[in-house]
């Protein structure tokens, strides 16, 4: 066992292999304050702590647009493997939102596997309603750090989103390769508890 965990170390450290975990019922909640919200998928659901401690403006906007059900049969447009998943687009395709930006709340939390992340454009402050959910902890999603707006993480769910970062995908209409090739959806986005039912 100790050369297989050594093993496993050489083979991080050198070649930032990544090692998926399948199991997320070990994450507790950063701050039991906080907020939880349910994302309902055709893979099934995903339950979230959002970090209102750290990014409270990106969590309140988050939380509004839950509550009026905007996310609600958005597609996860954007799938590429061991990097994220992106939705949060009514026009499905990368260029929507809900006609607001956010101010950046970069902080100094690292973009780890079931990281939840505010998706923007060049600018710092264009943050809106399109957010990505990491599927790795590896160089790719270590370049985010610092630059995007971590404001949650992933409780319970962790084989559902890698079901859905591993689905086949096609070009995009620029060209990139991660468009499912069969729509994925989230069904429904709702406040919860960690079990993932829904708060009265």
């Amino acid at each position: 066992m100790r050369k297989v965990m050594l093993l496993t170390f050489i083979l991080v450290t050198l070649f930032g292999i990544t090692i998926n975990c399948s199991d997320s019922t070990d994450i507790k909640m950063r701050n039991p304050e906080n907020p939880v919200v349910t994302i309902k998928s055709d893979f099934g659901q995903m339950v979230f702590e959002l970090y209102h401690d750290v990014a409270p403006a990106h969590v309140d906007s988050f939380l509004a647009r839950t509550d009026e059900g905007f996310y609600d049969s958005l597609l996860f447009f954007r799938v590429i493997k061991d990097f994220v998943v992106q939705t949060g687009d009514p026009l499905n395709n990368g260029t929507g939102g809900a006609g607001y930006s956010l101010k950046a709340e970069f902080n100094d939390l690292p973009h780890n596997a079931g990281t939840l992340s505010m998706a923007r454009g060049m600018s710092e402050n264009s943050a809106g309603t399109q957010f990505f959910i990491c599927l790795a902890r590896n160089f790719k999603t270590e370049s985010l750090d610092g630059k995007y707006t971590v404001f949650g993480q992933l409780l319970d769910g962790m084989e559902v989103l890698q079901k859905i970062g591993s689905v086949p995908v096609q070009a995009q209409s620029h060209g990139e390769m991660s468009r499912p090739v069969e729509p994925v959806y989230m069904l429904k986005v709702y406040r919860s508890d960690t079990d993932g039912n829904p708060l009265k």
